[in-house]
């Protein structure tokens, strides 16, 4: 925790940026405590909220870009191989294998709130020729969720952010993203139609 705080406080928001794409890509980088006291020092006065929160999205899609050309370029055997570099197991690609066969591109946008599958989803979805175009909506956007949820938990909850975080079960916010999302897309669904009926 005190080498976090000492790398953002020393490199800013190009640290944010940089730790969480190598996060993201692999490497043992802790993203939800990077994130959450970015979000507290915000609190604090010791960062600026729209910069913090535009380092650590930058990064995050970044670091997912980086994993999806990796798997479009090497693919799913050469992962297997030389994968343990960067913690990417045999395990880890099953679980996300599973995952990306269960509920496709929705993986890409929920992965981020699962240790162990936001690792290694994007480099799947590379390797099994996703449309660029098709990761970036599901992926970034889910970047954007992931980044924003535990900042502001960092933000909100101030001294305590630690103990909550810990507290923070990844199935909870999972069904409770999921929800929201549902909602949103029933609100325009219906929405849509009220307006075709005028």
């Amino acid at each position: 925790m005190e080498t976090l705080h000492h790398l953002i406080t020393h490199y800013g928001y190009f640290g944010i940026f940089t730790l969480l794409m190598f996060g993201i890509v692999g490497l043992p980088v802790p993203d939800e405590t990077l994130l959450a006291l970015s979000g507290f020092l915000v609190s604090r006065g010791e960062l600026h909220i729209i910069p913090t929160f535009i380092a650590a999205y930058l990064g995050s899609i970044t670091g997912i870009s980086i994993s999806y050309a990796i798997g479009s370029t090497f693919g799913h055997h050469i992962l297997l191989k030389y994968g343990h570099f960067i913690h990417i197991t045999e395990a880890r690609l099953q679980k996300a294998h599973d995952w990306f066969e269960k509920i496709g591109r929705w993986t890409l946008l929920l992965g981020y709130f699962i240790p162990g599958v936001r690792h290694v989803v994007a480099i799947l979805a590379g390797a099994s020729e996703l449309q660029m175009w098709e990761f970036a909506l599901f992926s970034y956007t889910g970047g954007f969720i992931w980044t924003a949820t535990f900042i502001l938990l960092g933000y909100y909850f101030g001294i305590h952010w630690k103990s909550v975080l810990y507290a923070v079960d990844h199935r909870v916010i999972i069904i409770s993203i999921a929800a929201i999302l549902t909602l949103l897309i029933f609100y325009f669904i219906i929405k849509h139609k009220s307006n075709s009926t005028k």
